[in-house]
């Protein structure tokens, strides 16, 4: 028995991983930015669906609202967006300056609103 024989039989055979996606369907991502790459990288993107891996990494394929056709890309090149989630209501400038406080003039139109007394503003 040689030396290449012995130690093709004590090497244990490959090990194949299961990949996993790490990303859902309907799920908003962003093209991680590299120097020169396009799109701009701050699209937002949604999952519509899961490929197979290639090059050991999984597939998806992605859609822009603005866009009319679907991107395939692999997950290493993709980022989960940290969808920032809506305060009671209140506008962006609102939670902006206000701390998340409605102002009394805003507050009072709504109370109005609720009570049938005049239509709600926004």
């Amino acid at each position: 028995m040689t030396v290449a024989n012995s130690l093709h039989r004590l090497a244990r055979p490959a090990r194949r991983e299961t990949l996993t996606h790490l990303f859902s369907v309907g799920q908003a991502v962003r093209l991680k930015g590299n120097f020169g790459t396009f799109p701009k990288t701050e699209d937002i993107y949604h999952v519509t669906g899961t490929l197979p891996p290639q090059g050991g990494s999984p597939q998806y394929r992605i859609r822009n609202d603005d866009e009319r056709y679907e991107r395939v890309t692999t997950q290493d090149h993709l980022e989960p967006v940290r969808m920032a989630p809506a305060e009671d209501g209140a506008t962006l400038i609102e939670r902006t300056f206000s701390h998340g406080q409605r102002t009394a003039t805003q507050q009072s139109r709504d109370q109005k609103a609720e009570a049938g007394q005049a239509p709600a503003q926004t």
